[in-house]
Parts: structure tokens; sequence; C-alpha cells
């Protein structure tokens, strides 16, 4: 998996459900599927006067998930920016002529009232809940900085009674000195946190 392989999964999902936070701090989401892909980044339309562009424009920070039949989410946190000036018109074609639809919404020259939004960089978390045990992980594209590490380590206060080894669901913990949590197959569900004797268990 990759972050290339994660955007083009995004695309066969088609409606993304995309998050901001309103004046106030209040968490909005909508979903859009006036989307449309190159390799590297990912342009979306809205209208000028709906309150998502008035929140992408004082912000800019956006989180997309998508969710595929094959149980897997995939959930990209980025900075979105409006598209170059010369390049609106273009990419407000593609998304137009890729999403037929749209045509009734916006017929004709209405669709004047339209921006175009990219996205050239962003992290990627994937979480394939189909497989066993189940797999995730991140990734980035662009020039976006690695995300910071989520779930649980254990530490050097580690006494190897195994306690967290037999609470774990999804039993990706292995012996050692400490023992080893398998990053890629942890829930982050807590319970070596919440079951060790010592607590030895850290949260990222």
């Amino acid at each position: 998996m990759d972050a290339k392989t994660c955007l083009r999964k995004l695309q066969y999902v088609g409606v993304l459900a995309f998050a901001t936070a309103d004046s106030q701090g209040a968490p909005q989401i909508r979903n859009i599927s006036a989307i449309h892909y190159e390799p590297n980044t990912l342009y979306f339309f809205t209208a000028r006067g709906k309150n998502f562009c008035r929140e992408l424009l004082s912000d800019g920070r956006v989180q997309i998930l998508g969710y595929t039949k094959y149980k897997e989410m995939i959930r990209l946190s980025a900075q979105a920016v409006p598209a170059p000036e010369a390049e609106q018109e273009k990419w407000m074609a593609a998304i137009f002529t890729e999403q037929p639809y749209l045509a009734n919404v916006y017929p004709g020259d209405t669709r004047e009232i339209g921006i175009i939004f990219e996205i050239k960089a962003g992290n990627i978390e994937y979480f394939n809940l189909g497989t066993s045990p189940i797999f995730r992980g991140n990734y980035t594209f662009g020039e976006a900085e690695a995300a910071l590490e989520k779930g649980y380590k254990i530490t050097g206060s580690c006494i190897g009674c195994g306690t967290c080894r037999t609470h774990c669901p999804q039993c990706c913990i292995e012996p050692g000195t400490p023992y080893f949590i398998q990053p890629e197959h942890c829930l982050h569900c807590g319970a070596c946190f919440e079951n060790c004797p010592v607590k030895a268990v850290a949260r990222l």
C-alpha cells in the first residue's frame, strides 16, 4: 500500500466526506463527488457562497474520508487552497465532464459561481478491517511532513508478564524485552494500556 494507491481507491469510492470546522470551531461534514484526480493532486468544486467555501478560504484545513466495500477506511488530512486563477476553468471543465449531473445543478454559465480548490500534499491514514489481523498504514504525498505517530508503545518498565498480549484483540504484541506492539496491526483500542499491571504501556 502507498499514497498513490490510496488516492486511487478514494477515486473509486466516488462520494467522499469532507470535514472542516466553522467559525465557532464546530465540526462540519459534507459529501462531495465533484472531484477530479491527477496522479499527485486532488481538485474539487464548490460554490463561493457556501459556508464550505468560506471555511476553506479562512482556514484551509480539511479531512477527507472514504470507505470501500472491502472494509478499508482511507482518511486524508490536508490543506486545501484555491487552484491558480489561470487553471480554474481547466479543472472546472474536467470536473463537469466527469460528473455530468453537475450541469443540472449549475446549468450553463451559472457554474461560474464555483471555485476549484486543490490539494497537492497531505497525510493519509489507511485502515483495513477486512484482513486478519487488521492492517493500518500511514503515508504522505507531495511535500507534507509525516503525521505524528498514534497508538501505543511498551516502555522499558515492562516486566514481561504477557498480560498485554492476552488482552490484545488482534494478537499483535510480541514477547521481548520489552514486549513489542506491531503498529501495522494495532487497533489503537487501548486494551494493553488499560490492563498492564505496572503501567508500562504509553500512549503515543
